[in-house]
């Protein structure tokens, strides 16, 4: 079965290279483009593709507000967004991922790199680039200074979840985890789940934001 994705960019040779990259791969099909960004959510909303490909600088409605408006429609639970973004900061990357985005790709990126970010997305896994997004959220925490930590929810993690969480957001798979700690990867997939659930995280990408936010993962210097 495909995976269906719908592209989101207000450049149409942009659009076409992407869904030429895409559609070279047999399990990938492009069910839609959309120049901005409600063109974006009412597509995503007619299509309910697996993955939308979310430019974040758009006229009118830009990604940002069609990606809070997407993640936020019960009838696209299923749906996952990935920003598209250069390889300078965007601040709405990190927006992006903090309202639920499954992680970001740099508009550079080699094709099969492209084709496989697609699919690590639908399998599950959160699309973080390690090096790019501890840049990308030390900046803009450092910027904004952290939020209030929510005491409740971090007394609730038990010393495991603790060990695994600044691994998620060191970038690492589950086998990677369990490498780390001696667990089995689908050990290691249950702490992070269940820490997900006790910090509120939609999936991966968004637990990376709340550990850096909250102080469970150190930020780089400078």
């Amino acid at each position: 079965m495909s995976i269906r994705v719908l592209l989101a960019d207000d450049q149409t040779l942009v659009r076409a290279g992407i869904r030429k990259l895409l559609e070279r791969a047999d399990d990938i099909e492009v069910v839609g483009e959309a120049a901005d960004g409600d063109e974006a959510i009412s597509l995503a909303r007619a299509h309910r593709p697996d993955v939308v490909l979310m430019d974040v600088r758009m006229p009118g409605t830009d990604g940002l507000a069609a990606t809070w408006a997407i993640l936020s429609d019960e009838g696209l639970a299923d749906t996952k967004v990935v920003v598209l973004t250069t390889f300078d900061l965007d601040q709405y990357v990190f927006t992006a991922l903090h309202a639920g985005a499954s992680g970001f790709l740099l508009k550079d990126l080699d094709p099969d790199e492209l084709r496989q970010a697609v699919r690590t997305v639908v399998a599950g896994d959160a699309l973080l680039a390690p090096r790019v997004t501890r840049r990308l959220i030390s900046t803009f925490v450092g910027r904004a200074g952290r939020p209030p930590v929510s005491p409740e929810r971090l007394e609730a993690l038990t010393d495991r979840e603790r060990e695994v969480v600044p691994l998620v957001a060191e970038g690492l798979t589950n086998e990677e985890i369990g490498d780390c700690l001696g667990m089995r990867p689908l050990t290691a997939k249950t702490h992070v789940n269940r820490a997900m659930t006790k910090l509120g995280a939609r999936d991966r990408a968004q637990l990376v934001v709340l550990a850096y936010q909250w102080g469970l993962a150190g930020l780089p210097p400078g």
